[in-house]
Protein backbone atom coordinates (compact mmCIF):
# COMPACT_ATOMS: atom_id res chain seq x y z
CA UNK A 1 0.00 0.00 0.00
CA UNK A 2 1.23 3.23 -0.79
CA UNK A 3 -0.44 6.72 -0.62
CA UNK A 4 0.50 8.14 -4.12
CA UNK A 5 1.72 11.92 -4.53
CA UNK A 6 0.25 13.44 -7.39
CA UNK A 7 -1.37 12.02 -10.38
CA UNK A 8 1.20 13.52 -12.81
CA UNK A 9 3.84 12.62 -10.41
CA UNK A 10 2.78 9.32 -10.90
CA UNK A 11 2.44 9.45 -14.94
CA UNK A 12 6.21 11.05 -15.11
CA UNK A 13 8.16 7.91 -15.13
CA UNK A 14 8.13 5.24 -17.90
CA UNK A 15 10.15 2.76 -15.76
CA UNK A 16 7.06 2.45 -13.53
CA UNK A 17 4.37 0.26 -15.07
CA UNK A 18 1.93 -2.34 -13.20
CA UNK A 19 -1.21 -3.50 -12.74
CA UNK A 20 -2.91 -1.41 -9.62
CA UNK A 21 -6.00 -0.46 -8.38
CA UNK A 22 -7.25 3.14 -7.02
CA UNK A 23 -8.99 3.68 -4.41
CA UNK A 24 -11.34 6.70 -4.48
CA UNK A 25 -8.34 8.53 -6.86
CA UNK A 26 -9.15 12.49 -7.27
CA UNK A 27 -5.92 14.72 -8.97
CA UNK A 28 -3.89 16.13 -5.90
CA UNK A 29 -5.02 13.85 -3.21
CA UNK A 30 -3.83 11.33 -1.09
CA UNK A 31 -4.66 7.49 -2.38
CA UNK A 32 -4.18 3.97 -1.53
CA UNK A 33 -2.65 2.18 -4.50
CA UNK A 34 -2.42 -1.73 -3.70
CA UNK A 35 0.41 -2.83 -6.74
CA UNK A 36 0.35 -6.77 -7.55
CA UNK A 37 3.63 -8.47 -8.27
CA UNK A 38 5.44 -5.15 -9.03
CA UNK A 39 8.25 -3.99 -8.95
CA UNK A 40 10.19 -6.40 -9.62
CA UNK A 41 13.61 -5.12 -10.47
CA UNK A 42 15.55 -2.40 -8.26
CA UNK A 43 15.57 -0.19 -11.29
CA UNK A 44 11.45 -0.16 -11.23
CA UNK A 45 11.72 0.06 -7.14
CA UNK A 46 14.19 3.12 -7.36
CA UNK A 47 12.18 4.87 -10.00
CA UNK A 48 8.69 3.92 -8.00
CA UNK A 49 10.19 5.71 -4.78
CA UNK A 50 10.88 8.45 -6.88
CA UNK A 51 7.71 9.11 -7.78
CA UNK A 52 5.65 8.08 -4.04
CA UNK A 53 6.60 7.01 -0.65
CA UNK A 54 5.89 3.33 0.25
CA UNK A 55 4.39 2.78 3.59
CA UNK A 56 4.61 -1.37 3.35
CA UNK A 57 5.22 -3.98 0.78
CA UNK A 58 4.29 -7.53 1.39
CA UNK A 59 6.22 -10.65 0.36
CA UNK A 60 4.63 -14.12 -0.11
CA UNK A 61 7.39 -16.69 0.90
CA UNK A 62 5.34 -19.76 -1.13
CA UNK A 63 7.46 -23.17 -1.04
CA UNK A 64 8.36 -24.29 -4.12
CA UNK A 65 6.17 -27.45 -4.66
CA UNK A 66 3.18 -25.46 -3.72
CA UNK A 67 3.94 -23.44 -6.64
CA UNK A 68 4.67 -26.21 -8.56
CA UNK A 69 1.48 -27.91 -7.67
CA UNK A 70 -0.34 -24.77 -8.60
CA UNK A 71 1.06 -23.06 -11.26
CA UNK A 72 1.31 -26.86 -13.50
CA UNK A 73 -2.34 -27.14 -12.42
CA UNK A 74 -3.14 -23.74 -14.39
CA UNK A 75 -5.33 -23.70 -17.45
CA UNK A 76 -6.39 -21.48 -19.74
CA UNK A 77 -9.12 -20.06 -22.77
CA UNK A 78 -7.12 -18.12 -24.95
CA UNK A 79 -9.84 -16.44 -26.20
CA UNK A 80 -11.28 -15.01 -22.67
CA UNK A 81 -8.11 -15.28 -20.39
CA UNK A 82 -10.76 -17.29 -18.10
CA UNK A 83 -7.67 -19.03 -15.62
CA UNK A 84 -9.13 -22.65 -14.38
CA UNK A 85 -7.46 -24.88 -11.63
CA UNK A 86 -7.47 -28.94 -11.98
CA UNK A 87 -6.78 -28.43 -7.87
CA UNK A 88 -9.14 -25.78 -6.91
CA UNK A 89 -11.25 -24.13 -9.85
CA UNK A 90 -11.37 -27.06 -12.60
CA UNK A 91 -13.13 -26.70 -15.23
CA UNK A 92 -17.05 -28.84 -15.38
CA UNK A 93 -15.86 -30.84 -18.24
CA UNK A 94 -11.89 -31.38 -18.17
CA UNK A 95 -10.07 -29.58 -20.62
CA UNK A 96 -12.78 -27.37 -21.81
CA UNK A 97 -13.83 -23.32 -21.09
CA UNK A 98 -17.02 -23.44 -19.61
CA UNK A 99 -18.56 -20.85 -21.18
CA UNK A 100 -17.43 -21.51 -24.51
CA UNK A 101 -17.02 -25.27 -24.57
CA UNK A 102 -13.73 -24.11 -26.31
CA UNK A 103 -10.24 -25.96 -25.64
CA UNK A 104 -7.95 -24.68 -22.75
CA UNK A 105 -4.19 -24.70 -23.44
CA UNK A 106 -1.03 -24.62 -20.68
CA UNK A 107 1.31 -22.08 -21.31
CA UNK A 108 5.00 -23.28 -21.93
CA UNK A 109 6.13 -21.73 -18.88
CA UNK A 110 3.88 -22.85 -16.14
CA UNK A 111 5.23 -26.30 -16.84
CA UNK A 112 7.37 -27.29 -14.29
CA UNK A 113 10.68 -27.01 -15.64
CA UNK A 114 10.29 -23.69 -16.88
CA UNK A 115 8.93 -22.61 -13.29
CA UNK A 116 11.87 -23.57 -11.60
CA UNK A 117 13.86 -21.64 -14.38
CA UNK A 118 11.24 -18.66 -13.86
CA UNK A 119 12.05 -18.76 -10.15
CA UNK A 120 15.72 -19.13 -9.92
CA UNK A 121 15.58 -15.70 -12.11
CA UNK A 122 13.11 -14.32 -10.10
CA UNK A 123 15.02 -14.46 -6.63
CA UNK A 124 18.15 -13.35 -8.16
CA UNK A 125 16.38 -10.23 -9.54
CA UNK A 126 13.75 -9.41 -6.49
CA UNK A 127 16.37 -10.04 -3.92
CA UNK A 128 18.00 -6.19 -4.15
CA UNK A 129 14.26 -4.86 -4.75
CA UNK A 130 13.57 -7.05 -0.75
CA UNK A 131 16.84 -5.79 0.56
CA UNK A 132 16.19 -2.32 -0.19
CA UNK A 133 12.59 -2.30 1.46
CA UNK A 134 14.13 -4.31 4.26
CA UNK A 135 16.18 -1.28 4.87
CA UNK A 136 13.77 0.67 5.00
CA UNK A 137 11.77 -0.78 7.16
CA UNK A 138 8.68 -1.45 5.36
CA UNK A 139 9.26 -5.04 3.90
CA UNK A 140 6.85 -7.51 5.42
CA UNK A 141 7.36 -11.30 5.14
CA UNK A 142 4.58 -14.00 5.30
CA UNK A 143 4.86 -17.85 4.50
CA UNK A 144 3.05 -20.78 3.63
CA UNK A 145 0.66 -22.54 1.52
CA UNK A 146 -2.81 -22.03 2.50
CA UNK A 147 -4.36 -18.82 1.70
CA UNK A 148 -6.89 -18.96 4.70
CA UNK A 149 -4.03 -18.81 7.43
CA UNK A 150 -2.22 -16.47 5.78
CA UNK A 151 -5.04 -14.01 4.99
CA UNK A 152 -5.80 -13.03 8.78
CA UNK A 153 -1.96 -12.00 9.57
CA UNK A 154 -2.18 -9.68 5.71
CA UNK A 155 -5.38 -8.36 7.20
CA UNK A 156 -4.84 -7.56 10.29
CA UNK A 157 -0.93 -5.63 9.05
CA UNK A 158 -2.95 -3.91 6.81
CA UNK A 159 -5.64 -2.52 9.39
CA UNK A 160 -2.87 -1.07 11.06
CA UNK A 161 -1.32 0.64 8.39
CA UNK A 162 -5.04 1.74 6.97
CA UNK A 163 -7.28 1.80 9.94
CA UNK A 164 -10.06 3.67 7.94
CA UNK A 165 -9.90 0.94 4.88
CA UNK A 166 -12.50 -1.89 5.19
CA UNK A 167 -10.45 -4.90 5.05
CA UNK A 168 -13.50 -7.90 5.98
CA UNK A 169 -14.83 -7.02 2.61
CA UNK A 170 -11.21 -8.01 0.76
CA UNK A 171 -11.16 -11.43 0.66
CA UNK A 172 -8.22 -13.10 -1.77
CA UNK A 173 -9.81 -14.54 -5.09
CA UNK A 174 -7.47 -17.53 -4.90
CA UNK A 175 -4.94 -19.04 -2.68
CA UNK A 176 -1.89 -17.36 -2.60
Amino acid sequence: MIPAKREDERNRSSDVTGRYRLSGAHQGSQVTLLILGFPRTIAQAKALNDICQMDLVISLNIPFETLRERVSDRWIHPASGRVYNMGFNPPQVQGRDDVTGEPLIQHADDRPEALQARLRHYKDVAKPVMNLYKSQGILYQFSGTDTDRIWPYISSLLSTKIPTQPLDTCQPSAQA
